[in-house]
Formats: C-alpha cells, structure tokens, sequence
C-alpha cells in the first residue's frame, strides 16, 4: 500500500499499519517523518506517484483541498495507480472535492472511499481512532483490516464518500462550538469575579464530563496551546468547510459564521499555530478581558 501525508496524524496512522504488518510506501513533503518511518519498517519514495505505483491501496492523510488536489492529481499519484486499486481519503477536505475525487476515480477504474477520523495524534498513536467512513459497501469491506490497525471503531455512514466528509465537518464543528462556548462562558464568570479555571473545572466534572470538554476546558484553563495538537488555522479551515457544506445543502449555521470570525480574529493577532483551544482567547478579547480572563 501507499500512504501519502505524514503530518502529525498521517505519521501515527502509517505507524499503525506498519505494526500491523502491511508493507507501506510512504511518501512526505518534507523527508523527516518518511525517514522516522522507515526506521521502524517503511518503505520511502521519492515522489507521490511512487507511493502509488502497484499498490493495492492508497492511503492519504493531507492537509486541506490543495494539498490532496496537487498530491493526488497534479503529481500523476492518481495515473500511477493500478485499476481496481483503492483511495481511502482519510483528511478533512470539503464535500466538493469528495465529489470530484469519486468522479475522477471510477473515471479511471479506481475506487473511492472518504475515511476521516476523530482522535488527536496520541489517540492515532495508540490505535484508537473513531473512523468516519462511506463509500461502496465492498470496498470498505476491503479495507477493514486497515481501519482496525488504526482505530477502535469504524462508523458507516451510507455509500457516497460525501457523506463521510459531512459528517466529518459537522463533528468538528460542534468541537469548536465547544471550545467557543467554553471560553464565553469562563469570560462571563470572570466578570463577575470568578476564576474561569473553577469554573471549567466544575462544568468539565459535572454537566459536561465529556472527553472533548475535559480536553479543551483544561487546555482553556491552563492556557495550554502548544504545542498544538491540531492548529489553530486548521480549525478556521473546517469551520470554512462546514458553511461551505452548509450553503451547498442550503442548511443556515448562523453559529458557524461567529466562530468563523472569532478564528479570524486569532489569526490577526498571530495565533494560527497554536492549538485550536485558543480561539478563547479571541473570546476574550472581544469582551475586553485579557487572555487569563481577567479584567
């Protein structure tokens, strides 16, 4: 198999699969992580289209829609890849490239499938991704093996790749209304004196004892966000993606487009690298209270 995208979860992913036994090619924009994964047993390539040539599946784990177009299209990844091979697209990208990607691939005796997952770098490390899969019943039969080295459970979600990245972008998009909750609420209690650290405590144990809250609220409290375990300008992305999604389904998220500018506000004041949790800040500052949430 191939596995392209060797970003902090691409890495972890091929890492598993490694483990389990299959024999992956990989293939990185920048040469440190193929080298760490050849060191365990990986095979590195020079180019993308070397990752596909022959193999029964393709795994990739890109950024965004650019970099999956200009990876998987513009390198010949795509033509390099045997007839009747599998794709399994398992990044965060939008419903209108999952639409193009399954055009362009049963184009070329290809199949499809969208597979993003839900879990930070530690829970792909530890083999414990939820996988958000759809696609053709039979090749998500196939790839099964795969998805089981990398996580603990595999959740179908119908037969068009789309509706894996729409679930995808909805659930990161309550994620961040979390986030954005957590700090509007932890201002509101500062302003009247309390420390938002108790008081994220106490909703993170009780009304809210969920893992995301926990997370997060921690991350929020202590002022946690690097390093970052997904950037902050990744989340901007997804939340993009999500009204992008919406407007196409002509489904209104009226709350999408305040979280929207509250990422635009971080990213003016320089926080695109930090952890998504700090889009609290932007909160925050839009309440005039300083970055610990005190007036």
């Amino acid at each position: 198999m191939g596995f392209v995208g060797l970003g902090t979860m691409g890495r972890a992913m091929a890492a598993r699969l490694v483990e389990a036994g299959h024999e992956v090619r990989v293939w990185n924009r920048s040469p440190g992580p193929a080298a760490d994964l050849a060191a365990r047993g990986a095979i590195t390539v020079p180019t993308p289209a070397d990752a596909g040539e022959g193999a029964e599946v393709l795994v990739s784990m890109l950024a965004d829609d650019n970099a999956t177009r200009s990876t998987v299209i513009d390198s010949g990844l795509i033509d390099a890849l045997p007839k009747g091979a599998i794709h399994a697209n398992m990044a965060t990208v939008s419903v209108e490239l999952a639409q193009d990607f399954t055009q362009l691939h049963a184009e070329r005796g290809l199949g499809y499938v969208a597979a993003p997952v839900l879990g930070r770098a530690n829970v792909a490390e530890a083999g414990q991704l939820q996988i958000l899969a759809a696609g053709d019943p039979a090749l998500l039969d196939r790839l099964e093996p795969l998805f089981s080295a990398m996580g603990s459970r595999t959740w179908m979600f119908g037969e068009n790749p789309v509706q894996a990245n729409a679930v995808k972008l909805a659930a990161n998009f309550m994620i961040a209304s979390a986030i954005g909750t957590m700090g509007e609420a932890a201002t509101l209690a500062a302003g009247h004196g309390v420390a938002p650290s108790a008081f994220l405590e106490m909703v993170t144990s009780t009304v809210f004892a969920a893992p995301v809250y926990r997370t997060y609220g921690t991350a929020i409290a202590e002022e946690a966000f690097s390093p970052a375990g997904f950037r902050l300008e990744l989340g901007l992305k997804d939340v993009k993606l999500a009204l992008a999604a919406g407007e196409a389904a002509r489904v209104p998220m009226g709350l999408a487009g305040i979280l929207r500018d509250h990422f635009l506000d971080s990213l003016a004041h320089g926080e695109g690298d930090l952890d998504w949790a700090a889009v609290s800040r932007a909160v925050q500052r839009r309440a005039g209270q300083g970055p610990a949430g005190q007036a």
